[in-house]
């Protein structure tokens, strides 16, 4: 088997099933933020290949070397829809909805990140480098140490990392922690995440933590120092500028807007359907300010996608049915014949008609009661080419760090949620294009392919320093 000098380690491979029973390439920023820097190291990676019990010899698509682990349909019920989505993603969430803590869920998850794990080990040339991605896989970075010292190891955590108070919840917050201080450099979306993580070890473990270093004891009496930071992910910016100036969906985006009876304003929500999202809370304010008569059904209309999310947990099948029922309650008490309050879309569309969207809507909603980044906030300021049009954002969406020119809200306060839906609809041009340019500029600069090359050096310079 051919090793890599760059592995990559994922819950999923970068490729989907194409309609003729071959890969094709799946989309998304981590993948187009890798691609370049996986064809140069002739990179491998190792991820699941999205059907249960389905066992695939590695192979290779458009330059990179793609290793399959397979997961049985019972590994997929306990490790994936157990343990890392009815256990950590809801308590990492603030426990927005209650985590529930299954002995059989977390022996799963162990076994399939030591699957994972062995799979890297064997994909890893000598003295190369690993890269661990998200949630599913914590314990992956403490097994990889064990097992190959020699490797250069890096875990990135793209959701939120709770405050200790909550995530002492854990029955098993030790051998997470211990899981993530295999890695050489641990890297958060925000520094308040990097903030809990460190503190969470030191509470249970005393290691000593100074600035982002985090010191962790070897069985040999050394320490390995441990580099825990924020490195706040992004987009593939100019792909969305390039979609945004293309005359094609210029035009799709004004058939949206003829389609919904032409609004002075259209209000714009994009979410996974998660009760993470805060798409319960945006229904309340907006149907409380047709209510009122602050909004009218004849000027304004609120666009809802909410794309199908893990349909077999429990949870999520029940947030969809409340959803829907909100929506019907608002749209019967507020439509006329001629004019729909909520367009509510329960599907994923492809990315153009994404770009159509953004440039069609007014106002962009993004209202998560706790997100550990949301890159929908920077898709739509990157297809603004215009530099018009309002966002609308959550103190508690990671991306507020770096987008404070929006119009930011607290989503709990619907009072307050409220105003700020007014003070978008309201923002003069003038206003609109300040903000912006400010928003817009940011984006630019640091897209994807910066955030990539930011965390790799850090992991080359944390090489360098081990020589």
């Amino acid at each position: 088997m051919t090793q890599a000098k760059l592995v990559v380690v994922a819950n999923r491979l970068p490729v989907g099933r194409a309609p003729d029973g071959g890969w094709q390439r799946a989309p998304g920023g981590l993948v187009t933020a890798l691609d370049p820097v996986m064809r140069q190291a002739d990179g491998a990676w190792v991820g699941w290949p999205g059907q249960p019990d389905l066992d695939v010899e590695p192979f290779d698509v458009e330059g990179t070397w793609l290793i399959p682990v397979p997961l049985s349909a019972d590994e997929v019920e306990l490790y994936y829809e157990g343990f890392s989505n009815d256990t950590i993603w809801p308590l990492y969430h603030d426990v927005i909805a209650a985590p529930r803590y299954r002995r059989p869920w977390w022996e799963a998850y162990v076994t399939v990140n030591r699957r994972f794990a062995e799979a890297a080990a064997e994909a890893a040339a000598p003295d190369a480098t690993v890269w661990v991605q998200d949630y599913q896989l914590q314990l992956v970075p403490a097994m990889l140490r064990e097992a190959r010292p020699d490797l250069t190891i890096g875990y990135f955590h793209h959701i939120p990392f709770p405050a200790y108070g909550l995530y002492s919840q854990l029955p098993w917050r030790r051998q997470v922690l211990l899981g993530l201080l295999g890695a050489d450099v641990i890297g958060f979306q925000r520094v308040a995440d990097a903030g809990n993580f460190a503190r969470a070890v030191r509470r249970l473990f005393k290691y000593d933590t100074r600035a982002t270093g985090i010191r962790v004891p070897r069985p040999d009496g050394s320490t390995h120092l441990a580099l825990a930071k924020a490195f706040p992910i992004s987009i593939d910016t100019a792909s969305y500028i390039e979609l945004a100036r293309r005359p094609d969906i210029r035009a799709r985006a004004k058939e949206i807007r003829q389609g919904l009876g032409n609004p002075s304003c259209i209000l714009l929500g994009v979410d996974r359907l998660d009760y993470t999202k805060g798409i319960e809370h945006r229904l309340k304010a907006f149907g409380e300010l047709l209510d009122e008569g602050r909004l009218k059904v004849e000027d304004v209309t609120l666009v809802q996608v909410a794309s199908p999310s893990r349909e077999r947990v429990g949870t999520y099948a029940q947030l969809r049915d409340e959803i829907e029922l909100r929506v019907g309650r608002i749209n019967g008490d507020s439509d006329t014949v001629g004019h729909t309050s909520i367009r509510y879309l329960h599907q994923s569309f492809p990315k153009e008609e994404m770009v159509a969207l953004y440039l069609a809507a007014d106002v962009m909603l993004v209202t998560a009661l706790r997100d550990g980044m949301n890159l929908v906030a920077k898709e739509y300021l990157a297809a603004r080419t215009d530099n018009r049009g309002v966002l609308v954002l959550s103190e508690f969406a990671g991306a507020h760090d770096e987008l404070g020119s929006a119009v930011i809200v607290n989503p709990h306060d619907i009072e307050g949620l409220k105003d700020a839906i007014m003070s978008a609809v309201e923002m003069s041009p003038a206003e609109q294009r300040r903000r912006m340019r400010v928003l817009r500029r940011r984006v630019r600069e640091h897209d994807v392919q910066h955030w990539s090359q930011e965390f790799l050096d850090a992991l080359a310079a944390t090489r360098e320093r081990s020589k």
